[in-house]
């Protein structure tokens, strides 16, 4: 009778125990220390010596320590599993639970981490952890505590423990991944506008010609970037570049661009050489910049005076000039695109008149792609801008803009948009 209230009241205590532990276990918490509170609840759960738990990584089909405790737990985190391999290997392969009373005995057992870690393990409970039929790791505990063996009764409540900490693994994952996304977002979001800074903010006037320019990014930040720069009183430099990938990387290395042509000014404003500034911007992004990593450019120096624009056309798209009358000149003297070798550029000089239209863009207009994948195209490009050269530039502008989202309609935007006119008084 003594020993049946016994057991009872160890029943109620392991019941009690294990729904304290669910409790806390269900709620939010960073994963490193669910895992550790998992591991410590199982020892004492189980009267075990120690515990183990491994996650499974679906990429690579193992199973890894991710927490581990006892003497030597340390060594345990360092250790991988192959599907199939040992007792755990086998649970996990085989998503059966296992009751050993004699782990040496049973050949699927593995001595080498006895060895390592000269631990000796005598009896194991070892349990697959499984939410919505997806493998989320193993849970194991290793010796009884006072010489004894674990029991089947031991095993069902390890099961029901187990059950408990996979939905609560997976959760915590969930959540790890929301958090890093947004602590993503939020950097991302700083980036932004930091880069929309490098933008200006108000296009310079003149008294000779009219100037608009845009830039529609595809994503948070990218890798298009223009500038316009009044060197005197008789310059204007008017620049745009395309930095080849997206994202992150791409934007660096808008801000690299950013900081030589800033610097550069500073240096040579008063003794201002269009090509050797070319040569110069050419130099820093082969030094700081990978081999992968290069950018596509269009610089055009005006000179108010002479009307007479001086292009350099690094690896870029065709600058587009049209007459009054609307026939066409493209702009594509110049040389390699920037980062790549340290090669000389070209120069072309075009002379421009009352009514002359100069339109610079990155790919992103004219291979902005529809839902069928068709590219908008050179042709439909000019035309757009041919069928409005009388109009003043933030027209052109805008009326080019709304052909290509007309051609795109509602097509993801797979690349930053940006596209400057100028236009001759």
């Amino acid at each position: 009778m003594n020993d049946n209230l016994t057991e009872l009241q160890s029943i109620i205590e392991e019941m009690n125990y294990l729904h304290e532990i669910t409790q806390s276990i269900s709620e939010n918490k960073p994963l490193d220390k669910l895992l550790t509170e998992i591991m410590e609840s199982c020892k004492i759960l189980m009267k075990a010596e120690a515990s183990t738990l491994m996650i499974y990584d679906e990429k690579e089909d193992i199973l890894m320590f991710e927490v581990a405790t006892g003497d030597k737990g340390d060594i345990l985190k360092l250790i991988k599993i192959h599907m199939g391999e040992g007792i755990a290997g086998w649970v996990a392969k085989n998503r059966e639970p296992l009751l050993i009373e004699d782990c040496y005995s049973d050949p699927r057992f593995n001595p080498e981490f006895d060895k390592k870690t000269r631990f000796v393990t005598k009896s194991m409970i070892c349990v697959p952890m499984i939410h919505k039929e997806k493998l989320i790791g193993i849970l194991q505990v290793i010796n009884k505590k006072d010489g004894k063996v674990f029991t089947e009764r031991d095993l069902n409540l390890f099961r029901n423990l187990a059950s408990q900490c996979a939905i609560s693994i997976e959760n915590a994952k969930l959540i790890k991944v929301q958090i890093q996304q947004e602590a993503i977002n939020r950097e991302l979001r700083t980036a932004r506008e930091i880069q929309q800074n490098l933008l200006p903010s108000v296009l310079p006037e003149f008294k000779d010609i009219q100037v608009s320019a845009k830039l529609i990014p595809a994503k948070q930040v990218g890798g298009d970037y223009y500038n316009i720069y009044k060197i005197d009183d008789d310059s204007t430099l008017f620049f745009i570049c395309d930095v080849s990938g997206k994202s992150i990387s791409a934007a660096l290395i808008v801000s690299t661009i950013y900081s030589a042509v800033v610097t550069y000014f500073e240096l040579n404003k008063k003794s201002f050489r269009l090509l050797e500034f070319v040569h110069c911007l050419n130099r820093v992004l082969i030094e700081s910049t990978t081999s992968e990593k290069f950018a596509t450019a269009w610089f055009g120096l005006y000179n108010h005076k002479s009307r007479v624009m001086q292009s350099v056309n690094a690896g870029h798209n065709s600058t587009y000039v049209f007459k009054a009358d609307g026939s066409l000149t493209e702009l594509l003297a110049g040389g390699m695109f920037l980062g790549c070798a340290d090669l000389e550029y070209k120069s072309e000089e075009i002379s421009l008149g009352s009514g002359n239209v100069l339109f610079y863009f990155t790919d992103g207009v004219n291979e902005a792609m529809n839902s069928e994948m068709q590219q908008f195209g050179d042709e439909n490009l000019i035309s757009a801008i041919r069928n409005n050269l009388n109009h003043e530039t933030t027209e052109i502008l805008e009326k080019v803009l709304e052909a290509v989202k007309g051609f795109v309609r509602e097509a993801e935007q797979s690349d930053d948009i940006t596209c400057g006119v100028i236009k001759i008084l």
